[in-house]
């Protein structure tokens, strides 16, 4: 199971059983809208505060995870999960909702596909037969705890990003209909002296870059083996920067469709997002809606999944220290395409 220095082969083949995106209303109106399971039309989802809104976004996911997985809550073993908030409040409380065994883990926007990686390992191991994984972000709750408050009303340089309001969860099983996990690179950490918060992009490139050719070392994997790698929210800056570094470690990436979910959740030309897409909920969404969505239609076989975190906080930022970034990664294959 443990293939090379970090990673981790799943001969069990874990299945993605049922699956879930929710999301508010900026993201219901860029190209990916047809893909989600729910678009709120207010960002305050009828709730007293944004980080309320923010767990609903969480528990609607994971309900409809479990939903279309054709199980109850009462037969899910573990709910694996994690978010932007200080004590990841937001998975934590809808945790406390559903009332089954629970493991945080934080890992900021790379938190989708650890989510993911940690309950395959979990099914793989036979330590459990549904696990319910998942991760949610909301812009207002980001931007009060890590720059300013929306309502503020601060100006914002071409490099920021714009969090991504919206949850993506998934139900992780045994045996089942649905694509498979096949293979998950654990990331390390990665710091290139980058201060600003409002320059993600560029500060979480190199991490993407090191899992990705850590993925490729591991497995000895030929140019081209996925149709698609996605990373997660490096959005225009640091999409350019991941190419150029990729190039740079000699990584075989030129035969597959690469690109990002923060380029892709939004209209950069109509939408106001700046750079393009971050936050906890922009890859899982993206994954959990659109990528699935295509890799069930036989658009694509294989799929990598290259979630990225930006791991500083308020107290980190305001001493003045660099941002130590992070990136995992995940493939999902159709059945045909894993051999099954």
């Amino acid at each position: 199971m443990m293939t090379g220095h970090q990673s981790w082969l799943f001969s069990a083949k874990p299945v993605i059983l049922g699956r879930a995106a929710v999301v508010g209303p900026e993201e219901g109106k860029g190209p990916l809208a047809a893909d989600f399971d729910e678009i709120y039309e207010s960002l305050t989802l009828e709730q007293k505060s944004w980080e309320q809104a923010e767990r609903k976004l969480m528990e609607e996911a994971a309900k409809l995870a479990i939903k279309k997985a054709g199980i109850t809550k009462e037969q899910v073993n573990f709910y694996v999960g994690g978010d932007l908030m200080n004590q990841i409040i937001s998975t934590t409380f809808a945790a406390r909702t559903f009332g089954v065994p629970y493991l945080g883990v934080f890992g900021a926007c790379s938190t989708a596909m650890e989510s993911l990686a940690v309950a395959s390992l979990i099914v793989q191991t036979g330590g459990g037969k549904y696990v319910l994984c998942g991760t949610c972000s909301h812009n207002c709750t980001a931007e009060k705890q890590f720059r300013y408050p929306t309502e503020y009303g601060s100006q914002k340089p071409p490099t920021a990003q714009y969090t991504v309001t919206g949850a993506g969860a998934s139900i992780v099983a045994a045996a089942g209909d649905g694509p498979v996990v096949t293979r998950a690179t654990i990331g390390r950490i990665v710091d290139m002296g980058i201060k600003d918060p409002y320059n993600m992009g560029a500060a979480m490139a190199p991490a993407a870059a090191d899992t990705i050719a850590a993925h490729f070392r591991d497995f000895r994997l030929e140019p081209g083996y996925y149709d698609m790698i996605v990373t997660g929210d490096l959005a225009s800056v640091g999409h350019e920067l991941v190419k150029d570094l990729l190039k740079e470690k000699e990584v075989p990436y030129a035969q597959t469709d690469f690109t990002d979910c923060g380029l892709m959740i939004y209209d950069r030309k109509k939408q106001q997002v700046q750079a393009g897409g971050s936050g906890c909920g922009c890859s899982a969404s993206v994954t959990y809606g659109h990528l699935l969505n295509r890799l069930e239609k036989g658009e694509v076989k294989r799929i990598l999944v290259v979630a990225t975190g930006a791991l500083l906080s308020q107290i980190s930022a305001q001493q003045g220290e660099t941002i130590p970034c992070i990136a995992h990664a995940v493939a999902i294959e159709r059945k045909e395409a894993a051999g099954i």
